[in-house]
């Protein structure tokens, strides 16, 4: 009798420390800190930003420990075939071309391009930027679809490195609108109230997604996070953490 509640004694001690263990699992995530409101370093070197929240959210929702760290874009995706990451959360749009070196979650953001003007202005479409100035991002989808509908040679395109200074330009009246990547445009007219901008959608450009990334066939730790993807869509998580970063219009995610 005594050997036996010994041995019930063992199996519980056993069975505590394995949740243990598994409640202390940490995983490697790998971020550039280089794409605000995404991701970005802080004063103290520390990275925040929407993407930042959102994974440590899911880790919260599942109940795993994460350690960031700061990875350049070039090459970040080697570092899940070569173990020194564990998932990369980095404002990735899914394609197809990247599907053949990860595994991606659900979609956990639209990224696709808009347009940005003042309040004021009457600009509604794609077609309505005719003999306005433009601003778009060199080479982005962008500057494709403003290209197709002014002319690529149009004189009426004025071309940038980044979203930013092309966003400085439109505040300072340089441009009459601009195009680019709807995350940086939202963030930007939540940061700056003052210079009365607006987005303005057309369906001519296409909606993409950023996805969570994990090496090829590492389906368990898909699912961990697309399980806690979903658990804070439906407890409110997820709305909370877009309306700080972005505005109240919270997007309805697919579910892959």
């Amino acid at each position: 009798m005594l050997a036996k509640s010994v041995l019930l004694a063992g199996c519980m001690v056993a069975t505590l420390a394995t949740g243990a263990y598994a409640a202390q699992q940490t995983y490697v995530v790998g971020s550039g800190g280089t794409y605000r409101p995404f991701e970005f370093e802080n004063s103290q070197k520390q990275l925040e930003g929407f993407d930042i929240d959102i994974i440590k959210a899911i880790a919260k929702a599942e109940g795993f420990d994460i350690k960031l760290v700061n990875t350049p874009w070039e090459g970040i995706f080697a570092t899940l075939n070569s173990g020194d990451r564990d998932i990369i959360i980095s404002g990735i749009t899914i394609t197809d071309k990247r599907k053949a070196m990860v595994d991606f979650s659900a979609p956990y953001f639209p990224a696709e391009q808009s347009i940005v003007v003042p309040t004021d202005s009457k600009v509604d479409s794609v077609n309505s930027l005719k003999g306005k100035k433009v601003g778009v991002v060199n080479s982005s989808a962008g500057d494709i679809v403003v290209s197709d509908t002014l002319g690529k040679n149009s004189t009426d395109i004025k071309r940038f490195d980044n979203t930013p200074l092309m966003l400085q330009e439109l505040a300072e009246d340089g441009i009459d609108a601009a195009v680019g990547d709807v995350g940086v445009i939202k963030y930007y007219i939540k940061s700056h109230p003052e210079k009365q901008l607006k987005t303005v959608s057309d369906t001519k450009f296409e909606r993409q997604y950023f996805g969570i990334a994990v090496a090829k066939d590492n389906a368990e730790l898909r699912e961990k996070i697309n399980a806690g993807l979903k658990k804070i869509v439906a407890d409110g998580t997820y709305a909370k953490i877009y309306t700080t970063w972005f505005d109240s219009n919270v997007p309805t995610l697919p579910a892959e």
